[in-house]
Order: C-alpha cells, then sequence, then structure tokens
C-alpha cells in the first residue's frame, strides 16, 4: 500500500475532514458510475452516491485494510443503491412462472455505431427490479443465489428477471443500431 493511501485510511480512521475529502476525490468518479448504473437518472445517482460515502465515512473503523479499500466502498454504494431500490419498490419483482428467453446480438460493429453513453441510457430505462438484477449479475458479477439473498427473492425470479432484462436491452440496442445504420447511410449518400 502506498503512503498516500495509508495517510487517507488512518485519516479517514480518525474522522479527518482532509483525508475524507482527498478520499472522496480519489473514488468519487468511478463510484458515481457505479451508482449510476443502479439508478434511473443522473439526479438519483448523486443521491446514492452522496448517501453512500456518507455511510463509507460513519463506518470507517470497520474497515480491515486485508482487502482493497475501492472494493469495500464498492460494497457499500451497491448495497445503498440496493437500500434505496427495496424502499422505493412499487412493482413486484417478475415471478418464476414467467421465464423468458434472449439471445445475444450477433454484430460485431455495433460498439461502433452505438456510444457508451446511449448504452447507459438502455439500461437505465429498465424498470428498476430488472435494472437491479441486471447490474448485480451481469456487471457486478454476483450470483443467482446472492441476488436473491440480497433482493429477498429466489434465484429462478432472479434467473427470469435477468433474462426479461437482457430481451428488453437487446430490442432496445439493436433499435439503436438500426438508427445508427440510417445515420450512417444518409451522411454517406
Amino acid at each position: 500500500m502506498n503512503n498516500e493511501l495509508e495517510y487517507i485510511i488512518e485519516g479517514c480512521r480518525s474522522e479527518k475532514p482532509e483525508a475524507q475529502s482527498r478520499l472522496f476525490k480519489l473514488f468519487q468518479k468511478k463510484m458515481f458510475g457505479i451508482c449510476l448504473r443502479y439508478s434511473k437518472d443522473y439526479t438519483e445517482a448523486e443521491d446514492i452516491a452522496q448517501e453512500g460515502f456518507v455511510k463509507v465515512f460513519q463506518n470507517f473503523r470497520q474497515y480491515k485494510s486485508e482487502g482493497q479499500l475501492e472494493n469495500w466502498i464498492k460494497k457499500i454504494m451497491i448495497n445503498t443503491a440496493l437500500e434505496r431500490f427495496r424502499r422505493k419498490r412499487t412493482i413486484s419483482l417478475v415471478s418464476l412462472d414467467q421465464s423468458y428467453t434472449a439471445e445475444d446480438l450477433n454484430s460485431d460493429n455495433i460498439i461502433n455505431i452505438i456510444s457508451a453513453a446511449e448504452l447507459m441510457k438502455c439500461v437505465q430505462e429498465l424498470p428498476p427490479q430488472y435494472r437491479t438484477v441486471f447490474n448485480l449479475y451481469a456487471i457486478d458479477g454476483y450470483k443467482h443465489e446472492e441476488i436473491g439473498q440480497l433482493l429477498s427473492i429466489t434465484p429462478g425470479t432472479s434467473k427470469s428477471n435477468l433474462s426479461r432484462a437482457r430481451q428488453i436491452l437487446q430490442k432496445k440496442v439493436e433499435e439503436l443500431y438500426d438508427k445508427g445504420l440510417n445515420n450512417i447511410v444518409k451522411k454517406s449518400c
């Protein structure tokens, strides 16, 4: 561990504002990106990130230097987003008896036509339950059993929600792809 990070860790354990500020600046962008994936928009992501950093500072004495600090903070941000999701849940999660399948996109050119911002917007437009399961599984690497425990659903419901999220995302991405191809054709004519 480098001296700068050691100083920040010890300072945050002692609740020193300067160390907390430095920690915030060090991880702000990356953690905001995580919050943005779990939120419906920029404003909600800001709220989640703010609430998450408050929890980081309040619980910093619990951080054990054994693991990476970034991973510890990331877990707090994800849990903060999940807590918000649980509080705001108005639509029940899709039950196991509703199963869906989705095929992966076959185009290698899709990334050249669709921007990262457009892809992020597609994920943000997913219904909250699908967005949450998709992020936990596809982005953050949780297993369906873990997702089930976090969201109080069965692993089968998690799989169903993931499948439906992929289906919706595939449709949105295909629409963006077609739109992007049309724009390229118009520009070349």
